[in-house]
């Protein structure tokens, strides 16, 4: 799971913001502002059923991280925290 639904500045965050593109995901800020310091992106290939390849971008790491445990699903509430 990416390490940035609990992250003080998952709203404001250019990468997340790449990655929630990548992902196709409704953005949380049409224009972040924040840029987070060395974010590692961890990238898996997942084969469907033999039948085509899911991409998955996690942040796996971050020297900008500051937790705040339940970010995401304030900013969104009743929806689907993304994994």
């Amino acid at each position: 799971m990416c390490i940035c639904v609990n992250c003080r500045w998952v709203d404001r965050c250019k990468t997340y913001h790449s990655v929630e593109r990548q992902h196709g995901a409704k953005h949380l800020t049409l224009n972040p502002d924040f840029d987070p310091k060395e974010p590692i992106i961890h990238v898996s290939l997942i084969d469907k059923e033999q039948i085509s390849t899911e991409i998955e971008w996690d942040v796996q790491a971050c020297k900008s991280f500051c937790l705040d445990h339940g970010r995401w699903l304030r900013l969104r509430p009743n929806e689907k925290v993304p994994s």
